[in-house]
Order: structure tokens, then sequence, then C-alpha cells
């Protein structure tokens, strides 16, 4: 039977880091996602600094489920990409001292022509970092939505196998206009980390909008059974970044979570 572990997105709950983790802990959260440009800097983070930031989980009987690591740019831009790598294995780093080993950004949009120069060098960048990431401990997973399930799991096939993880973004592929069940149903397996998240998509405008959970279009409990089918493990983390009232929609959106 799925287990719904709940994590919170730290940076939604727009409080200082220490006030924001009672908050989760409040909320009822089991762990946080902690973003590692906003809120840490790995580089900046010494020993004693990671030490210290493990002890102010344990108080607050937290985990970390995701290390956010969002870059301006996919792996299959060469602007700065060396400078982006380097950060990210060091991201991938943290995410392993902190008891977490799951780093989630957006790779970069997958081509269409998986036989041109922009994919050969996303599939080489993403091969390096996922060979970093079994030696220090993490996984780099990729944020869906900004291709189908179907074009994201023909990257994944690419590469050599258990090297690069999924986040599951339900609302954002609601928003891009992809299929919620067809992505799951095609990258379940390879589902690491999950945001709980919703959306709705409006035809006549041709773009979508985030929604509270439980507000949108997806479909959660077919969702969880798809999941539940892959015997998915991790967490399902709240976020709601643009909200208004973010402590009112993310109890809600725990508590709507419990209900499954």
């Amino acid at each position: 039977m799925l287990r719904i572990r709940i994590g919170v997105q730290l940076a939604s709950l727009r409080l200082p880091f220490k006030q924001a983790l009672l908050r989760a802990a409040e909320l009822g959260a089991e762990a946080v996602e902690i973003d590692a440009r906003g809120e840490i800097r790995p580089r900046e983070l010494s020993q004693t600094g990671v030490r210290h930031l493990r002890k102010m989980l344990e108080d607050y009987n937290l985990r970390v489920c995701a290390v956010g690591f969002r870059t301006r740019h996919g792996y299959n831009v060469y602007e700065n990409l060396d400078r982006r790598v380097a950060a990210t294995k060091e991201a991938m780093e943290l995410a392993n001292k902190l008891g977490c080993g799951v780093v989630v950004n957006h790779v970069g949009r997958v081509p269409a022509d998986d036989k041109g120069p922009e994919w050969q060098l996303l599939v080489e960048t993403l091969a390096d970092l996922c060979a970093h990431g079994q030696r220090v401990g993490s996984t780099l997973v990729a944020r869906t939505g900004s291709e189908s399930g179907e074009d994201l799991a023909t990257l994944i096939a690419a590469l050599p196998q258990g090297s690069l993880g999924v986040d599951f973004d339900p609302g954002s592929l609601i928003v891009n206009g992809f299929s919620v069940r067809d992505a799951a149903m095609a990258l379940g397996e390879n589902v690491l980390h999950v945001h709980a998240t919703d959306g709705v998509r409006d035809l006549a405008q041709g773009r979508g909008t985030q929604t509270p959970l439980g507000q949108g279009a997806v479909d959660f409990p077919e969702l969880l059974g798809i999941l539940e089918e892959h015997r998915y493990g991790g967490y399902f983390t709240v976020e709601r970044p643009m909200s208004e009232k973010p402590l009112l929609e993310i109890r809600q959106a725990i508590n709507y979570l419990r209900s499954f």
C-alpha cells in the first residue's frame, strides 16, 4: 500500500530559514525541500555548518526530502555550462551530506532530434552528472513539465540505467498541456520524488494556471494508483511559491494528501 509521506518546500513558506523549519514541523510535515541556491549555498557551507543544519532538522523531527537546485538554463545550453555543472555537482554532494540524495532541477527541454548536437550535449552532460552522483551517493532528478512524459522517458533510456531520476510535477504537466496519466505510466519506474501540485488548462487561451492542490484537473487517486503500481516510496512535497496565502494553502494541501 502506498504511504503518503509529506514534505514542504521551505521557500514557499516565505519565512527566515529557522522559522520555516519550525512552521513546517507545526504543519505536520515529515520532511522539507531545501533550496541550494537561495537558502543554502553548498560551497559556503562548512562541515560544521552541515552538522549544525542536521542538528536543527533533528530538533524539529524533520528530514530533507529534496534539495532544489534550479538553474537559469538547462544542461543543453553551452552558455556557462561548465560553471553550471560544477555547481550542480556541489549541490549533489550537499544532498548526500544531508541524508537526502535527491537533487531537483529542470534539465533542459528534450530536443525533438535525438541525433542533433543539442541532444548529444544534453546526454553527455547528464551522463557526467549522473556518474558524479553515483560516486557521491546522490541522484539528479529531472522535473517534469517541459515536455511529455514519453519524451523524457526517451532521454532517460539514452543514459546508463538508474542514472537520471524523475521529479514528478503533475501541475506543470497540466499547465503545459501534457497528460499526467501518460507521463506517470511512461516514467513511473524512474520517479524518485513528487511535487504535489495541481493546475488547469485554459483551452481558449492556450495556456494553463497552477491551482491549490485538489482544485485543478489532476486526478490524484489515479496518479497515486499508478505510483503504487510502481512501488513509489518517496515524498509528496507541497509547494505554493506564487500563492497570496501560502500558509493556508499549504495546510489545506497537507490535509488533502492525508485524506488518501
